[in-house]
C-alpha cells in the first residue's frame, strides 16, 4: 500500500528524506538517481546507498507504483497504517525518478496517473515475505 511505501521509505526517520532534511541538497546524489546525476536514465537497483533498514532506491530511479488508488488528503491528522479507498480512477505512484528535480525524491512526495498508462520512468517494487 501507499502507507507501507512511505514507511519502508523513511526507514524510521521523520525527515524529508530517509538521510535527513538535506536543505542544500548536498547529500542526494549518495542516495537517489535524479535529474542532475543520472545521465536521463534508469539505472540498476543498488548503485546508491540504502536507506538505514538497508533498502535501496527508494527515493529516485523509478517512480514506484502502489497498490492504492489515488485521494487527497492522504492520511490526514494522526492516522495508523491509512488505508486507501477502494476504487479510483488514478493509481499512486511513490518515490521520485530519474527525470525530476531533488524535491520530488521526498519520502513524501507522491503523484497519480491512470493506471492504464505506461512511462519509461514508472514502474514497482517486488516484496518478498520471508518464509
Amino acid at each position: 500500500t501507499e502507507a507501507e511505501w512511505e514507511y519502508a521509505c523513511r526507514a524510521g526517520s521523520t525527515t524529508r528524506f530517509s538521510w535527513g532534511d538535506d536543505p542544500g541538497y548536498s547529500e542526494i546524489g549518495d542516495y537517489a538517481w535524479y535529474w542532475d546525476n543520472s545521465t536521463s536514465m534508469t539505472h540498476t537497483v543498488g548503485g546508491k546507498k540504502p536507506n538505514a533498514w538497508g533498502l535501496y532506491d527508494m527515493s529516485g530511479n523509478v517512480w514506484e507504483w502502489c497498490s492504492d488508488w489515488y485521494e487527497t488528503p492522504y492520511g490526514v491528522g494522526h492516522v495508523s497504517d491509512p488505508q486507501g479507498p477502494t476504487t479510483g480512477s488514478y493509481s499512486v505512484f511513490r518515490g521520485g525518478a530519474w527525470i525530476y528535480v531533488p524535491l520530488y525524491c521526498r519520502s513524501a512526495n507522491r503523484n497519480y496517473v491512470t493506471p492504464a498508462s505506461s512511462y519509461y520512468y514508472l514502474g514497482f517494487r517486488l516484496v518478498r515475505i520471508a518464509p
